[in-house]
């Protein structure tokens, strides 16, 4: 692959994602604009302006994600899609997500001031809910549209204070009467995302070509002790808490054993008294790992180590299955296309995989896709500090817009 020599503006990108990120701006200079709350409805009537002064036109499905389509010259042919999502965390960054809308945006309007035409259409997709901050579970737009939840179950989600989702997308004025699940008929995918790791910033490489997501695997612990006195003998307890600990730090050894992920994120005890000894603990696990066999023996050494703390520290320990999510690799074809973009730019990159739920994790179950990482400072993200540089952005952006426009197909002139 040559470079296209398409005249994307990085300064003009970097422009837009500071005038977004003054949408729901916070004092410490993150962003704060949770899905279907005003803020977000304010973001997509921005992008939705500036896609349409760049010749796009909109769709919005049932459950609000944006459609914002470039014709090419055959219509009948299968579109090019760039996605990503707008909303953020409470108190999130300037560019997760937002980075790859954008960058979408920036590719569309560099193809209309050029009057490139295209052979297939060429679609940016602002997905509802990638975050899952206010209603869950995450990646609820992407995941309707690839047929993995059920449209209603969605639209009844309530958030904390019991708003339901369904009611505040219409109260925003953002729920469409499109068929979210015609989007599976896309003939590829491309998201542009910062790492959210340190891997490509320690190691000065401005580009990461993913090439798979790690599958996973979630479960629900229970560790039942008994009840005692803060006061009482040590020896005789049956402490659930300390038993807890030690498989905790299982989890860890288990992970790094195997070259696997694992995370201990949420923890509850009983009876939460200063002064009593803990009869019961309940926290999640969630093991991650690029090779489905080393998940499954991952798993296999958790109960085996849970059954031994059991015996010893004389408790029980129940291992149960919440949710597991497959090794979901991404289309070769389109992987080798942004590494023919990368080495037209001159651009040194890192084949890796994603260990995070991206929309195009789920997209991928249905269509052709591929993603694009960029660095982070410090791999921060989900946080105020969450910040990249110019020149990372502009990275994503020229190897985006030369595998999207090499995919799509350039018209010949007659």
């Amino acid at each position: 692959m040559t470079r296209t020599n398409l005249p994307v503006s990085g300064a003009r990108l970097w422009d837009s994602l500071m005038e977004m990120a003054r949408i729901g701006a916070t004092p410490k200079g993150g962003c704060n604009r949770q899905t279907l709350t005003e803020l977000d409805g304010a973001g997509r009537a921005l992008l939705r302006r500036w896609a349409e002064e760049a010749g796009c036109s909109l769709t919005v499905d049932r459950v609000g994600n944006m459609v914002l389509r470039r014709e090419g010259r055959d219509p009948s042919r299968p579109a090019v899609a760039i996605g990503s999502h707008l909303d953020t965390q409470p108190t999130g960054g300037k560019f997760d997500g937002v980075l790859g809308v954008l960058a979408g945006l920036e590719v569309l309007r560099a193809l209309h001031e050029s009057r490139i035409e295209t052979e297939a259409p060429i679609v940016l997709i602002n997905w509802t809910n990638e975050e899952g901050a206010r209603f869950s579970p995450p990646m609820m737009g992407s995941g309707v549209a690839m047929g993995l939840f059920e449209e209603a179950e969605v639209l009844a989600k309530q958030d904390p204070a019991g708003a339901v989702f369904g009611e505040e997308l219409r109260r925003i004025g953002w729920q469409g009467e499109a068929e979210p699940t015609a989007l599976q008929s896309l003939g590829a995918y491309f998201e542009l995302h910062i790492e959210q790791g340190p891997l490509l910033e320690r190691a000065g490489i401005p580009v990461g070509i993913v090439d798979r997501a790690l599958a996973q695997a979630w479960f629900d612990v229970t560790v039942t002790g008994e009840e005692a006195h803060a006061g009482s003998a040590m020896p005789p307890r049956r402490d659930a808490l300390v038993a807890a600990a030690m498989l905790v730090q299982a989890v860890e050894e288990i992970a790094l054993a195997e070259g696997g992920r694992g995370t201990v994120g949420r923890l509850t005890l009983q009876p939460d008294s200063r002064n009593v000894v803990p009869s019961r603990v309940w926290f999640s696990v969630d093991l991650r790992h690029g090779d489905e066999a080393a998940l499954a023996r991952m798993g296999v050494a958790l109960r085996e180590r849970a059954a031994s703390l059991a015996a010893r520290r004389r408790v029980g320990i129940e291992v149960e299955d919440f949710w597991t999510f497959p090794l979901t690799p991404f289309a070769p074809a389109l992987v080798e296309a942004l590494e023919q973009a990368a080495r037209g730019r001159g651009l040194n990159y890192q084949v890796m995989p994603t260990g995070i739920g991206h929309d195009a994790v789920y997209v991928a179950r249905r269509v052709p896709t591929a993603m694009i990482f960029v660095p982070c400072e410090d791999g921060i993200s989900h946080n105020e500090a969450e910040n990249i540089t110019p020149a990372w952005a502009e990275a994503g952006l020229v190897v985006l817009a030369d595998a999207v426009l090499a995919t799509a197909g350039r018209a010949k002139t007659e």
